[in-house]
This record gives structure tokens, sequence and C-alpha cells, in this order.
């Protein structure tokens, strides 16, 4: 059994350690549930009339609360790059606190509500202020059937199968990402790119185990005092939700910034005590290793997770986590996830602490 206690570390390389955590194994299923997912998104009808209903509207906007929100940013970072349209996201806070904000680009504005349990309050009244008082078309997206974000928005998907029992959230984050990213593209008439998502799933979904181990490695080695992620475009918001995943299961303090901001004044707290990992993307690479380099030169630990890695990124590097699949960089986002998932995983481990069961922290967020 997984312990509660303090900064203690009790790594083990005894796999019947951890295997019956919900997370754990929730993290493994991740290849696994992607290619349920897509399958089931292929045939349903869902999809066809969300498409139907917004074919006029000009903006999207993707609302969601932390994990979720992060998803959002990711999601209509997406969509813009995909279907050329505008897109941006929200937390759903601020569509409750400055409502002018959900319709700042005009009135053909589509909405899409992110919730994993369909019960977080804050996403629940944003949805019915955006319907019901800004007359905004909402789009649901959960993984719970008869959810109250289903009553609230016009149409909902649910992807029962990206469900979770654990507190925080690891595959029903990719699963509603794909989802979205695959709407994006059938909006798009880019078969292609959901041809490329289906086969990085299958491709993805044995390469788990492998890259768990190769990370648990790592985190055997080291300790340390902060935890930095950077990406740019879509990657950002994989780069914020890759520091809530660290600091919701290890309780450490991380932090995210764009990559390319980093330099200017942020690289102050670079140290052999500082983990930083980069979301190297394909069009952003050389610029992005520069400033990899840099952190290096700095004394910082690097992690790069990337789709092909150059010989620069391998040298600079501490740990390279190299996915080498044939696919656009858009289709790599879900997994570019999950080694920050795994780090958080078994930080949290190595510290005495139960992922399953975060401090401080329940599966929903409900108000009164």
């Amino acid at each position: 059994m997984i312990c509660a206690c303090s900064e203690r570390r009790v790594m083990t390389t005894d796999k019947t350690y951890y295997r019956n955590a919900d997370t754990w194994n929730e993290i493994l299923s991740e290849g696994a549930v992607w290619q349920a997912v897509l399958h089931e998104l292929d045939s349903s009808p869902i999809v066809q009339r969300i498409l139907d209903t917004a074919e006029n509207r000009q903006e999207w906007l993707f609302v969601g609360c932390g994990t979720s929100f992060y998803l959002a940013e990711a999601a209509a970072l997406s969509w813009s790059l995909l279907t050329g349209q505008r897109a941006r996201a929200l937390p759903a806070s601020e569509v409750l606190l400055y409502s002018g904000l959900s319709k700042a680009g005009g009135a053909d504005v589509q909405a899409v509500v992110i919730s994993r349990s369909g019960r977080t309050s804050e996403a629940i009244r944003a949805a019915n202020t955006l319907r019901q008082e800004l007359g905004v078309p909402t789009v649901g997206i959960t993984c719970a059937e008869n959810s109250a974000l289903e009553a609230e928005c016009d149409v909902t998907i649910v992807l029962r199968t990206a469900d979770e029992k654990s507190t925080v959230m690891t595959r029903s984050f990719t699963s509603m990402l794909l989802a979205l990213q695959l709407l994006a593209a059938r909006q798009a008439a880019y078969p292609k790119f959901i041809e490329g998502l289906r086969n990085m799933a299958e491709q993805f979904a044995p390469r788990i185990p492998a890259m768990a181990e190769e990370i648990e490695a790592f985190v055997v080695r080291h300790s340390f005092a902060d935890y930095v992620f950077l990406g740019q475009g879509p990657f950002h918001g994989i780069a914020r939700e890759a520091a809530l995943k660290v600091m919701e299961m290890s309780c450490s303090y991380s932090q995210f910034f764009h990559t390319l901001e980093f330099r200017h004044g942020p690289k102050a707290i670079v140290s052999p005590e500082t983990c930083l990992t980069f979301f190297l993307s394909d069009s952003g690479q050389q610029a992005e290793t520069e400033v990899l380099a840099e952190m290096k030169e700095l004394g910082g630990v690097v992690i790069a997770v990337c789709n092909k890695a150059t010989g620069s990124v391998r040298k600079a590097s501490d740990l390279v986590i190299e996915l080498n699949m044939n696919a656009q960089e858009l289709a790599l986002l879900a997994p570019y996830t999950v080694p920050s998932q795994l780090i958080g995983f078994f930080t949290g481990i190595s510290k005495g602490l139960n992922p399953d069961h975060p401090k401080n922290l329940t599966r929903v967020v409900i108000l009164n």
C-alpha cells in the first residue's frame, strides 16, 4: 500500500508497490482508451450533429476549470490551426465574473464546456450563463452519463470509456483533447489528420510501460526543489497541465512558461535543483533547442519530450523521451502529456505520498 507520509523517499523497483493504484492503471490504459474513444466517435451521430448546428459559427470558445481549462487552451489552438477559424479559451470563472469576455469576438460564438465529471459547479454555471443569459449555443464534453452539464448544454459528447476512479485527471484529459481534435478535423474536412490520430493511438499504447520504466529510473536518481515545464503554441497548454500534474500528485513546486519567454527573466531560478521539461515542437524545435541548451549551461537538469531528437537535443538533455512517430505535431499533444503524468506519479511515490488521494483535493469541485 502507498502510504501518505511526508517528504521521505520510498521508491522501489518492485512494481507490486503501486500496481493497484488507480492512477497508475489509468495512465497505462491511455493508448487503448484513445483507440476506443476514436472508434466510438467515428460512428457517433453526435459529431455530425454538432457540426451541422454550428456551421455558421465564426468563433469557438472553449471553457473549463483547472485541468479542463488547460485542455481548453490546447483544444482552442488545435481548432485554430486545423480549421483556420478563431478559437480561444477561458476559465469558467471568467465567464461567470466577466461575462462580456465570452462574446468579445462577436455574436457568432460557439461554446464548448469541458468537465470530466459533468458536475463541476463553475462549469455548470458557466454553461447556464452562456446558454441562458448570453444566448451562446453550448456543446458539453464529459466522461459521465446523465450529468448536470449534459442537462445545461444543447448537445453533449460523453466519453464513458475515458472516465476514471482517480482524483487526478489523466486519461480523461488526453481522451477529451483527442475528441475535440477529431471534431476540429471533421470541421476542416481533414480525414488524413483523423487517420493520423488513430495510428498514433495504436502505436503509442504498447510503448507506455517502457516509458514508465525510463521515467521511474530517472526519478529514483534525482530530487528537485523546482519543476519547470515549457512549451510553445498548442504545447503551452500541455506545459500548464504538466506543471499541475506534478503539483497535484507530488506536492512539488511547479511552474510553466512559454519556452522562449523563459529566458526573459524566469531563467534566474535555474540551478542543479531545477528540473526543466521541454515540450519540443517540430515547427519551432531549432529556437526551442537553443533555450534548452542555454538552460543546461546554467546548470539545470533537462528533460526533452519530442517526436524526433536531434544531436543537439541529446547532447544537452539528461533524459530524452522520443516518440519517433510519423505524425503531424498536433497529433502528438496527447502522447506528449503522458511523461509528465508519470513524473508526477513517481515523484509522489518517492515522497511517500499516495497519488490516488492527493493532499487537499477532491475528485469534483462542488460549490454551495
